[in-house]
């Protein structure tokens, strides 16, 4: 009960509520949450630490900038409560949308520029002529609509992934070791208004993130670069919980061995009996893949998160 007063209590106060209100539509830094709330960093700074220490938001950092998001999962359950019951009408609230969405807006100009400039390949399946809408339509045929309540897409890249998913599941999160894909994974989320979708800094091989703590892992277009595949494997599938799905989605074996030294591809893609081993090696039992016609094969593989035998029967979940 001290918890649940002490987070009451910091949240009763009119800068932190509209932190709170800002928080649930994204990610912000210190310095956006400055330029729309008109208030010093020092002070701001305060009362995010607040938040934070009593578990209204969460913060995670990504060299010089810290990022403060409301919690996902059952941890926010009480901050999105709070700011449900904020009047939709408060004209306090309304005039700090208006300046998020200008904050929102320079973010995603800043992105795309800073993109430009460093000549980076935003999106390498489309940079290789392979069939996405074919891809993404066969993912959405795997995740139908409340078959998973929290997504973890690794190696998320520019977001696509969340966003195509968005509206599937209940919480989403990317991470990528990327700072310049986050900053673009953002734009895009907060333009398309998916406040329930976060991203995050991290190592795809030490995940930041608790065992079983998602339904469904994503891994598309990643191995193919990974020093280490069925290192990644093993990690996603520790955050799978239970009858959770894996689906990792890349490129089939191919002998285009120039594109291997041309986009800096650590493997040739991969049979279908090298993935069944990795599977097998991660604990994560093994579905027929999908195979998609392109340029480049590109298969779909995937798995289950095994149980014990006694649960076996009971597993029905079907890919």
């Amino acid at each position: 009960m001290e918890h649940l007063l002490a987070s009451l209590r910091a949240a009763a106060e009119p800068t932190r509520l509209r932190l709170l209100a800002l928080a649930a539509r994204g990610a912000f830094c210190v310095m956006e949450f400055t330029e729309i709330l008109g208030q010093s960093q020092p002070r701001l700074s305060r009362h995010l630490k607040l938040l934070c220490d009593c578990g209204l938001l969460d913060r995670g950092r990504e060299g010089a900038n810290v990022w403060f998001a409301l919690p996902t999962g059952d941890d926010g359950a009480l901050a999105r409560e709070l700011v449900a019951r904020l009047p939709a009408d408060d004209p306090v609230l309304e005039a700090d949308r208006r300046q998020a969405a200008r904050v929102l807006a320079e973010r995603a100009r800043i992105a795309s520029e800073s993109f430009r400039q460093k000549g980076a390949d935003w999106d390498e399946m489309r940079a290789l002529g392979l069939p996405a809408l074919a891809v993404e339509d066969a993912l959405l045929g795997l995740i139908p609509a409340g078959a998973a309540e929290r997504l973890l897409d690794i190696g998320t890249g520019t977001g696509r992934v969340l966003e195509l998913l968005a509206h599937r599941v209940r919480q989403a999160l990317g991470v990528d070791a990327s700072k310049a894909m986050l900053a673009l994974a953002r734009a895009r989320l907060s333009g398309a208004g998916l406040a329930h979708c976060a991203v995050r800094l991290a190592d795809m091989y030490r995940l930041p993130l608790a065992d079983r703590s998602f339904d469904c892992v994503v891994l598309q277009m990643v191995l193919h670069h990974a020093e280490d595949p069925p290192g990644v494997v093993r990690e996603a599938a520790r955050v799978l919980a239970p009858n959770g799905r894996l689906l990792v989605i890349d490129l089939a074996e191919h002998d285009r061995t120039e594109l291997t030294a041309k986009l800096a591809h650590r493997w040739a893609g991969f049979s279908d009996p090298a993935m069944a081993g990795i599977f097998t090696a991660a604990g994560v039992e093994w579905r027929d893949p999908i195979s998609i016609a392109g340029p480049l094969p590109i298969r779909i593989w995937p798995a289950l998160r095994m149980i014990d035998a006694a649960g076996v029967k009971a597993r029905e979940l079907a890919l």
